[in-house]
């Protein structure tokens, strides 16, 4: 009972290996000391267990990769606040070909989880801990997240609030950022992380070698009628662009204002 945090789910293929044999831990639940949730996985009769107890349990005993991701790391780490993130969505990444267990797919957890199975970045890098009650689990960091997003945009993230979430993040380690665009497989991320970046203007940009990341060839389009960034030999949506005309002119209103009499 005590060698996993509660909160967390316990697996039979893990408590097997631990040394508990089928048979007691069907005495465990014929005692009510353990309650199944679904095909073999258990919780303690009295815990509860969220969906980050369930990840703790994917990531430590079944040893997957799926991690909250995209939006819902960034709510993690309270930087998201202003998107309006429905609490019922938790976004999961994984692997590409990695399949999340019966058990957890089908258990109701309170949210809609949506995995992506993907192999845009490697599995661990661009990863940070964050605690949970007494536990500890894996979620991506701010650059890795952001990165996550654009892979979902345009279809299913609006780029807009992608922007928004680019805007907030002026304090990335742009050594961190460098190996996460150089290992990224994805050249529309890659253009895309890019050119928000630079509209944003962060100082961490302007240290990031982009002669060392592989942007591809040839025109990406992202949407039908947007309008074409030739530095990055994309089209985007009007609205980016329009956001930038809007926030020079706002800056000269601002410099008119301040240096008038």
């Amino acid at each position: 009972m005590h060698i996993q945090p509660p909160g967390v789910v316990l697996t039979s293929s893990w408590l097997f290996k631990k040394g508990y044999s089928a048979e007691l831990l069907r005495t465990y639940r014929n005692s009510h000391w353990l309650k199944s949730i679904g095909n073999g996985a258990m919780i303690r009769q009295s815990d509860e267990v969220d969906y980050t107890g369930a990840i703790y349990t994917l990531q430590q005993q079944l040893n997957l990769s799926a991690h909250p991701a995209a939006k819902t790391a960034m709510a993690l780490m309270g930087k998201s606040h202003y998107l309006g993130l429905g609490s019922n969505v938790v976004y999961l990444f994984g692997n590409a070909g990695e399949r999340l267990p019966s058990w957890f797919k089908n258990h109701d957890w309170g949210v809609e989880i949506r995995y992506i199975a993907s192999g845009i970045l490697p599995a661990g890098k661009g990863m940070v801990e964050k605690e949970h009650r007494n536990f500890f689990v894996k979620i991506s960091s701010p650059a890795r997240a952001i990165m996550e997003c654009l892979y979902l945009a345009p279809h299913k993230q609006d780029l807009t609030e992608c922007f928004e979430m680019m805007e907030s993040l002026n304090n990335l380690n742009p050594v961190s950022v460098q190996e996460l665009l150089e290992h990224c497989t994805s050249v529309k991320v890659k253009r895309l992380f890019l050119y928000m970046a630079e509209k944003a203007g962060h100082v961490w940009f302007k240290h990031i070698n982009i002669s060392h990341i592989d942007l591809g060839s040839g025109k990406r389009s992202l949407v039908s009628d947007g309008i074409f960034v030739a530095a990055y030999n994309m089209t985007v949506p009007k609205e980016l662009e329009a956001d930038e005309k809007e926030s020079k002119v706002d800056s000269q209103v601002k410099k008119s204002i301040v240096n008038s009499p």
